[in-house]
């Protein structure tokens, strides 16, 4: 069974993204890039202010960071 998949703004992803290694690397439009030069990996987040993201999309990122979710919620905290 898959862990449930927290409802999060994208403030909060970009604070555990920061967290996971990963830097600032360019922003454009309502979207930020972050890269982690370790393992050259990039995560997009979409930054709309106050929203929280959709489940599917903030699962997509989970993946694109190489994280879980349970991960997620520890860097979280």
């Amino acid at each position: 069974m898959s862990p449930r998949i927290p409802r999060v703004t994208s403030a909060q992803v970009e604070t555990v993204a920061r967290r996971a290694g990963f830097r600032l690397d360019r922003t454009k439009g309502g979207h930020v890039i972050y890269f982690r030069d370790a393992d050259k990996r990039r995560v997009v987040i979409p930054v709309h202010k106050g929203k929280t993201l959709k489940p599917k999309t903030f699962a997509g990122i989970v993946r694109d960071m190489g994280i879980t979710v349970d991960e997620f919620r520890s860097l979280l905290k």
